[in-house]
């Protein structure tokens, strides 16, 4: 079986790399490895463009060349089955080559590359280094790639100088007691010696052994009916660090015309750095028939997947390829296609399990409408994906389908709004018509659906309406239209009036369809900003001011002829059009529906003025009426020297 052997050696300063594959005659040697040494890059990107296959490293000595980064002088000992003789092949990349026969025992069949390190690269011959070499760049290599390493052992053997030690000791011992016997006139009788235990010791010992570094098969090339989800699980935690196991996974291969196969895992939590700039831009790591490649390629996936993670092993790039001329294959922009396909399948699949759809929801949901905003081919598909909370929902969200399956006969349009929150939407006036009328509305809380639903301008070809913007319309009967015309001629005096007053704060003033229970609101353009969308961007940190007005509607203030404070406002004006409480009343009405509509106050101090003016009139305080202060006591000593105060208990 074919293996490669890599065998640093750091007393010599060299890297071995060899294999038992096939081997290269002297003729190979040359033709293959002195291309560039013989006729330099000229000739080679002339071959290259006349039509040169750059499918195989070395086709042109390009990425043996490469050795040159790291070493001073390499060397190539190779024998080919059909030459008798091994050759080596000697070059320090200075334009020359030598080819000479040498002798090799050691190698039988095969190829032995010696790279002779530089000084400032011996960190190559680093074990550490050399293991992390190979898992990122060749650990799904189909052979295997032993390297050899250092073994520290601890044995057991005798310990002599202990031995030798107490042989002495005990020489000495019988020498003393012969001594003390003859000084006595006794017969020494030497003593039957008893077997002792030999003494050990703990001996380290250095061996050198190979280790195989790429155990880990790639699991993208078995089928994937005979995988397991602990497999699976497995290999998703080896390639991304994560803790946690997987939500979803998606195994699949694409063949024909291009060639690649790819596995998808979706992660249960979202990364907290998701949308910085600055961060990596995807997590799948490309591979070109199981070597890595790249891990960073912004080609292969848009950035509103970027959360996935897995592998891509194409057959089709080249492995020798720049990342430049990578970025520009048009390879990849099959295999961009085929994964943003099969991941929103994997999306779908997951909206089976609504528990898993959930918890995958509330990580995802800004990536799916982020979607919506960039991906044109892929919106419908998405739009399908979306949830939200809608005023029929309760506590759960709605698909977009299921709220269309609710619509009423005649409803025409998919109603929505969009806010801080979904208490507050629930208790806006701009649904009061909608609920009047049983029409569901969708209540979005997110600041991306703003830009989403630029974007989103229908689903099923039912329209989107947003509530808080102009142009919203019901389907009247002929009666209420005329009602409607009559109320609109009876107060058209009190629009002016409103209007007169307000001036340029509002683009006009009208009778309102959307509200019930509300005096007024403030709606504005259909293609403008709505408040909520103001809002955010007037919180952008680095927003530019000066296009903002550009993109801020003319509001138009909607009145509600049915509520009694419009109509006690209406009778008021038609009395006495300079009365300075009705105005007061049109300033004040034009505030509070600025914040019940979702805009910020432009001068909070003049509002709090009019209020306290309010509060005045319902005192029945007139405005001439002082702010009298109270004179401040002074604090009197007791008997004792202590004051008033602390006397108190």
């Amino acid at each position: 079986m074919t293996e490669i052997r890599i065998i640093p050696d750091k007393t010599d300063g060299t890297l071995i790399i060899a294999d038992t594959g096939i081997g290269m005659t002297k003729a190979d040697l040359v033709n293959n490895l002195g291309t560039i040494a013989r006729s330099g890059t000229k000739a080679f990107m002339e071959q290259l463009s006349a039509g040169a296959d750059m499918s195989m490293i070395g086709q042109f000595g390009v990425g043996f060349y490469s050795a040159y980064l790291v070493a001073e002088k390499v060397s190539v000992i190779s024998k080919h089955d059909d030459d008798p003789e091994a050759h080596l092949w000697e070059s320090s990349a200075g334009g020359t080559f030598t080819v000479t026969t040498v002798n090799d025992p050691t190698l039988t069949r095969g190829t032995k590359i010696i790279l002779k390190m530089k000084e400032d690269q011996k960190e190559y011959l680093e074990e550490r280094r050399i293991k992390d070499l190979i898992k990122k760049h060749s650990e799904f290599i189909s052979y295997p790639i032993l390297l050899q390493v250092e073994k520290t052992k601890e044995e057991e053997t005798t310990d002599i100088e202990a031995e030798e030690e107490a042989q002495k000791k005990l020489e000495e011992e019988r020498e003393r007691k012969k001594k003390e016997a003859e000084e006595k006139g006794e017969a020494y009788v030497e003593e039957e010696e008893k077997p002792k235990e030999k003494k050990k010791k703990k001996v380290k010992k250095v061996s050198l052994e190979y280790e195989e570094q790429n155990k880990n098969k790639p699991l993208w090339m078995r089928n994937p009916k005979e995988i397991t989800t602990e497999e699976y699980a497995k290999f998703y935690k080896a390639i991304s660090n994560d803790w946690e196991d997987h939500l979803a996974v998606k195994h699949f291969s694409v063949e024909g015309q291009l060639e690649f196969k790819c596995i998808l895992f979706c992660p249960r939590r979202a990364p907290f750095d998701m949308f910085e700039t600055q961060k990596k831009k995807n997590n799948l790591k490309l591979y070109v028939r199981r070597v890595f490649i790249m891990d960073n390629c912004e080609d292969i996936i848009p950035e509103w997947l970027t959360f996935l993670k897995g592998v891509v092993d194409s057959e089709d790039l080249p492995l020798n390829i720049s990342r430049q001329s990578l970025q520009q294959d048009r390879i990849l922009k099959v295999i961009k296609k085929n994964i943003v396909k099969k991941a929103i399948e994997m999306f779908e699949e997951l909206t089976e399990d609504k528990e898993n759809y959930k918890k995958f929801y509330e990580q995802f949901s800004k990536n799916l409408k982020l979607g919506i905003h960039e991906d044109t081919q892929n919106r419908k598909k998405l739009a399908d994906l979306l949830r939200y909370p809608s005023t029929k929902s309760g506590e759960e969200m709605t698909s977009l389908k299921d709220y269309v399956t609710r619509m009423k006969e005649n409803q025409k349009l998919i109603y929505y709004i969009s806010g801080e929150s979904k208490a507050q939407l629930e208790e806006s006036p701009f649904i009061e018509a909608c609920k009047q009328r049983g029409y569901e509305v969708l209540l979005m809380t997110d600041p991306i659906d703003e830009y989403a639903m630029q974007q989103l301008k229908d689903y099923e070809d039912k329209k989107f309406s947003c509530l808080s913007k102009e142009g919203l319309k019901f389907e009247d009967t002929e009666d209420e239209k005329k009602a409607r015309e009559e109320e609109k001629a009876a107060y058209e005096p009190l629009c002016k009036f409103i209007k007169e007053i307000l001036g340029e704060k509002v683009e006009k003033v009208i009778l309102s369809d959307r509200i019930v229970s509300s005096p007024c609101v403030l709606v504005t353009g259909e293609y403008g900003w709505s408040a909520n969308m103001e809002r955010i961007m007037k919180a952008q940190a680095l927003r530019d001011s000066s296009t903002a007005s550009y993109m801020m509607s003319k509001k138009t203030m909607e009145i509600n002829p049915k509520h009694p404070i419009v109509k006690a406002l209406k009778a008021k004006t038609e009395g006495d059009k300079n009365d300075k409480t009705a105005k007061d009343l049109v300033y004040l009405l034009f505030d509070t529906s600025l914040l019940v509509s979702g805009f910020s106050l432009e001068d909070p101090s003049k509002y709090a003025e009019r209020i306290h003016r309010m509060i005045r009139l319902g005192l029945s305080l007139t405005d001439e009426a002082p702010v009298v202060e109270e004179p401040v006591p002074e604090a009197s000593e007791g008997g004792d020297g202590t004051s008033a105060m602390e006397t108190v208990d």
